[in-house]
């Protein structure tokens, strides 16, 4: 078990690699708990939940609202939720999101942790402090910043993933190593199907790896505001894609790396070669690198991003395999470049 701090402004965090849900119970607070799951997790692993009021939301990014906040808060306040109790949640992403957003909101803040039941949720959504909620479709618009007390990241819970959730993990692996760790780039292109196949010891250092860039990189700009925004390579587009698309999370993220990665070397930042490794790594992992989706669409959703400063945007060049810059881009280019791409954003074939 590998145990990972994140030093945050309110709290510090220790994400635990490789410790087993049986000993949750080692890191929970003295006094009461509450925990948020949603149906799937509750089904699949409530035996092994503590002894406490269970709340569940519904599965998916549609449930992911103010709405299931508000419920939640509701159900709290019938509970006698007060600032000593402790809110667990246990699942993959948009639990993980919502639960850090309600417990970091209700009665000004709450103490939270999570147990990360999905690869995704493992490697990034319960990893840095983010936490948020979506507005009219769109990604995080309302959200906070607070660091969960703990993250317990047990492997054997991804055993029971379908294919399709392990593949989503792995977009935002692929993000990690190509923004910070051309050595990780380098193991996931020797063991891309051993990592596929969930082998114990390829999937926990995928795990640990993703969380020690992750972290080190929240350590030194926990708000984002400079570094930390090397963490959405991708996301721009990607985001943008999920709203229109319908493409999952890691699918929608592996597509806006292509994107992003296309851009970058049509402005001369990167190689060619570096280019083509990516895409063939994505594809070995059953990524997609194209979408249909309609451009225009695509550039409607991307002007509502968060990281929109006026006429510009923060985008995530990349500069090498584990080399990645931070450029301000004016939106008109960002179009420019989005209608240079139609064919990645219009393919309807082989993706």
């Amino acid at each position: 078990m590998h145990a990972i701090e994140i030093t945050g402004a309110a709290q510090p965090s220790t994400i635990l690699v490789g410790e087993s849900m049986e000993n949750l119970g080692r890191y929970l607070p003295a006094g009461r708990t509450v925990v948020i799951t949603d149906g799937n997790v509750r089904q699949i692993y409530q035996n092994r939940f503590p002894q406490a009021p269970v709340l569940s939301i519904g599965s998916g990014e549609d449930f992911k609202t103010l709405e299931t906040a508000k419920d939640l808060y509701e159900t709290m306040v019938s509970l006698e939720v007060d600032r000593s109790t402790f809110i667990l949640g246990i699942g993959g992403g948009i639990v993980c999101d919502v639960t850090g957003f309600v417990a970091s909101t209700f009665l000004r803040g709450l103490r939270f942790g999570f147990v990360a039941t999905t690869l995704l949720a493992q490697v990034d959504a319960s990893v840095g402090g983010k936490n948020g909620v979506n507005l009219e479709g769109y990604k995080n618009l309302v959200g906070t910043f607070n660091q969960p007390a703990f993250v317990l990241c047990d492997m054997q819970l991804l055993q029971t993933l379908p294919e399709a959730e392990v593949v989503n993990g792995m977009a935002e692996i692929v993000k990690h190593a190509l923004i910070a760790d051309a050595g990780l780039f380098a193991f996931l292109e020797d063991n891309a199907a051993n990592a596929l196949n969930l082998d114990p010891s390829v999937i926990e250092r995928l795990v640990r790896d993703s969380v020690v860039i992750k972290s080190g990189v929240v350590g030194r700009d926990e708000r984002e505001s400079g570094e930390r925004r090397k963490l959405n390579f991708g996301h721009t587009f990607g985001h943008a894609l999920e709203k229109v698309s319908g493409l999952s999370h890691g699918e929608a993220v592996s597509v806006g790396m292509v994107l992003a990665a296309s851009l970058s070397v049509q402005r001369g930042r990167l190689a060619p070669a570096a280019h083509d490794r990516t895409i063939r790594l994505l594809r070995s992992l059953r990524l997609p690198c194209t979408a249909p989706a309609d451009v225009g669409r695509v550039v409607d959703a991307v002007l509502r991003d968060k990281k929109r400063k006026a006429d510009r945007i923060h985008f995530v060049m990349l500069e090498d395999i584990g080399r990645a810059a931070v450029e301000d881009i004016p939106i008109a280019e960002l179009k420019a470049a989005a209608a240079a791409f139609e064919g990645i954003l219009q393919a309807t074939g082989r993706r």
